[in-house]
């Protein structure tokens, strides 16, 4: 049976947020939240991520925009304008390995994930790239992403399962997912599985190349 890992997307909202963290505060489990820098500046939303590091889950940086994923970018300083800032609004929140999600644009990994200027800021940044194994198209699909995440994860042994904190509905479907992943069999942990990070403290630990845009 799986060994899940809970994460959440594009938070923190106002309206989902507080449902996850009563969920997870409720069954006593722990997750990490990759927050978009935006939505830092707002007093209320930064609060929900105060909260939820206060409760023992992990703040990771999803870029500050979401604006695509940045193996697409061209711009000068795009790096710095949607990761570093991210991280400096993030500031104490922070895991200590300084956790980054790349933008997946629907949940693909491949070489749009990252442009060299991005990979190479991660790097001297110290970073960890985290990536994914399970998406369930939630964001699209709030009503009938369950069924997806329940085969999905049941189909690997350390599912890093990719959720997102958004006012769509979804996470009103949330607790009794976790409830029958628990009566399935599966436990779950905060780790990040080895095989969804792509660099640790800003050393690599897979071939980026296959994550990165070139040229």
């Amino acid at each position: 049976m799986p060994t899940v890992t809970l994460s959440f997307d594009n938070g923190p909202d106002p309206d989902a947020t507080p449902i996850v963290l009563e969920v997870l505060r409720r069954r006593g489990l722990r997750a990490t939240f990759f927050v978009l820098g935006k939505w830092l500046a707002d007093p209320a939303r930064r609060h929900l991520a105060e909260q939820a590091h206060a409760e023992g889950h992990w703040i990771g940086n999803h870029t500050f925009t979401h604006g695509g994923p940045l193996g697409r970018r061209e711009d000068p300083g795009h790096a710095e304008a949607e990761i570093g800032r991210t991280e400096a609004l993030i500031g104490a929140l922070a895991h200590p390995d300084r956790m980054f999600r790349p933008v997946g644009g629907g949940g693909r990994l491949g070489p749009h994930l990252l442009s060299a200027e991005a990979r190479d800021h991660l790097a001297a940044s110290g970073a960890t790239v985290v990536t994914w194994s399970v998406v369930t198209q939630d964001w699209e699909d709030p009503e009938g992403w369950p069924e997806r995440g329940m085969a999905r994860c049941l189909a690997q042994e350390a599912p890093l399962l990719v959720l997102h904190d958004l006012p769509n509905g979804g996470m009103r479907h949330l607790d009794a997912f976790l409830g029958r992943l628990a009566d399935a069999g599966a436990t779950f942990r905060q780790e990040i599985p080895e095989d969804c990070i792509l660099m640790r403290r800003g050393v690599a630990t897979a071939d980026l190349d296959a994550y990165v845009t070139s040229g």
